[in-house]
């Protein structure tokens, strides 16, 4: 039904930081697989042929893993922007690639979800919208996190609220960042201006008297913009709460854990709750590891206690540690943090 898509990737992922200060976001791991990546191949499994991205920050790392020796087998194109132009002025600087298409789909790149695409785009289809938005509820405590879309009986957009406060809230639907546009939307997204959609093309398609499309998704979504919300999501996907296609989850007794490929670990390693452990990682004896995510190439040292610990590539770990965000090359010796 739709072969082309794109995803935007540019946003440098500050709220991930010191995860993303090497690392741009969408590369970022959830149970040993960059988020794109997962992205990506729900989009090939859709149906999706050709996908592009507009990039920014560290844009060659982007551009590097999927235009050669994809792990995707999809046709990746990207764009990089010099200076960020915002959601709309992204999308708007590939227009050009999809002259040869009347509809397309835009996702975010720190967006999991287990949304069906197929029931999206039926959605547009059938609604002859420019723009269908797809939408989710949260907790009503949570919407000043978001985009508040207050949709009508007939799943079209009465009206947006940018992050309100929960008590000014007149919904607890949000904006997933999930899209299908017609070609038309570029009508409404100038040349060379920093321009979003939640701010500009959207309310400017309603003074137009555009209707946009809502499509309510009831599966599993998440933002993994903040570090909690990271953690957060790669939990959700040890437990199957987001289905990732990674064969080797485990679970043994109340802990779920991943280990990934090539990995030296002592027999005697202790873990308890939440548990990843990325590629090439070597970790030594009598070591727990309670709620940590580890990524590649990270080693451990012996009789080291993790708790509630994120630790990026090659990362060196010689003591314990509680409650620690660490970025990639982070050396942790007894009483002392070194670059």
């Amino acid at each position: 039904m739709i072969k082309k898509a794109m995803v935007m990737a540019a946003g440098v992922g500050s709220r991930l930081d010191p995860l993303t200060r090497k690392l741009p976001k969408p590369l970022v791991p959830v149970i040993n697989r960059p988020v794109m990546d997962i992205l990506l191949e729900k989009l090939k499994d859709f149906g999706v042929q050709e996908v592009i991205a507009n990039t920014h920050y560290l844009a060659d790392s982007i551009k590097n893993r999927y235009s050669i020796n994809s792990p995707v087998d999809i046709k990746f194109t990207s764009i990089y922007e010099e200076t960020l132009s915002g959601t709309a002025g992204g999308v708007k600087k590939c227009q050009f690639f999809f002259d040869d298409v009347e509809d397309f789909i835009v996702v975010s790149a720190d967006g999991l979800h287990d949304a069906d695409l197929h029931k999206i785009v039926k959605s547009h289809k059938e609604s002859g919208c420019i723009a269908t938005m797809a939408i989710v509820s949260v907790d009503q405590e949570e919407v000043s996190k978001y985009g508040v879309v207050v949709p009508s009986a007939k799943h079209l957009v009465m009206e947006f609220q940018e992050k309100p406060p929960a008590e000014l809230a007149k919904s607890n639907y949000i904006n997933t960042g999930i899209y299908v546009f017609n070609k038309k939307i570029f009508d409404f997204i100038p040349d060379g201006v920093v321009y979003d959609f939640a701010k500009n093309v959207f309310p400017a398609l309603l003074e137009a008297g555009e209707d946009i499309n809502v499509y309510r998704i009831y599966s599993y979504w998440s933002d993994i913009g903040s570090i909690e919300q990271y953690i957060q999501s790669n939990k959700d996907a040890l437990n199957r709460k987001v289905m990732i296609k990674n064969p080797n989850i485990m679970r043994k007794y109340d802990a779920a854990y991943c280990i990934g490929d090539y990995c030296d670990i002592h027999e005697n390693i202790k873990i308890q709750n939440n548990v990843i452990i990325g590629n090439n990682c070597k970790i030594g004896k009598n070591v727990v590891l309670d709620n940590v995510i580890l990524w590649d190439n990270v080693k451990i040292g012996d009789n080291v206690k993790l708790q509630n610990v994120v630790a990026a590539s090659n990362c060196i770990i010689k003591t314990s540690l509680k409650d620690e965000i660490l970025g990639q090359d982070k050396v942790i010796e007894p009483d002392l943090i070194t670059q």
